[in-house]
C-alpha cells in the first residue's frame, strides 16, 4: 500500500512496488492525461512533476514517489487555465496533440526555475520532448508567450 500526493490530494494504492508511476495515474487513478509514447522514458509523452521537478512517469517505480508531490496535466490547472494552456491554444500548437500534455508538463517546470527563459533555455529543458507532427517552432513560440503572463 502506498501513500501517494497527486494533484493536492492524497490517494491510497494497492500496486506491485514496481509499478511505473504512469500506469498507476492512468489506470488506478483515472488520470489519462499523462500519456504512454515509447515505454523507456526517451519521448516524454508521459511527463509529470515529482517535487516540481518534470520526469518521465513510464519507467519510474511507484515505490519512488511515496510521499512525493505528483502533479499531472490534470493538476496543473483545475479550470486548464494556465498560461501555458492558454499560450498553447493562442499558438495553436498542437496538430495530432498526442504529446502536447508531457511538452506543458516540462514547460512548466522550466518556467518555475527559469520565468523568463532564453531560446537556449528552452531548448534545453524541452529536449527530449518528441513531437511527431514537427510544432516545435509553435512550442517555443507558445512558451515565450507564457512567460510574458
Amino acid at each position: 500500500m502506498f501513500k501517494l500526493h497527486v494533484n493536492g490530494k492524497e490517494k491510497e494504492i494497492d500496486v506491485d512496488p514496481r509499478t511505473p508511476v504512469l500506469w498507476v495515474l492512468r489506470e488506478h487513478l483515472d488520470l489519462p492525461g499523462t500519456k504512454y509514447g515509447c515505454g523507456v522514458a526517451s519521448c516524454g509523452a508521459c511527463t509529470i512533476h515529482i517535487d516540481g521537478v518534470a520526469v518521465r512517469s513510464c519507467q519510474l517505480p511507484v515505490a519512488g514517489v511515496a510521499n512525493k508531490k505528483i502533479t499531472t496535466i490534470e493538476g496543473l490547472s483545475e479550470k486548464g487555465d494556465h498560461p501555458l494552456q492558454k499560450a498553447w491554444l493562442e499558438h495553436d500548437v498542437p496538430q495530432c496533440g498526442y504529446c502536447q500534455t508531457g511538452q506543458i508538463m516540462s514547460a512548466a517546470a522550466l518556467l518555475k526555475t527559469k520565468p523568463n527563459p532564453t531560446d537556449e533555455e528552452i531548448d534545453a529543458a524541452m529536449n527530449g520532448n518528441i513531437c511527431r507532427c514537427g510544432t516545435y517552432i509553435r512550442i517555443k513560440a507558445a512558451i515565450k508567450s507564457a512567460a510574458k503572463y
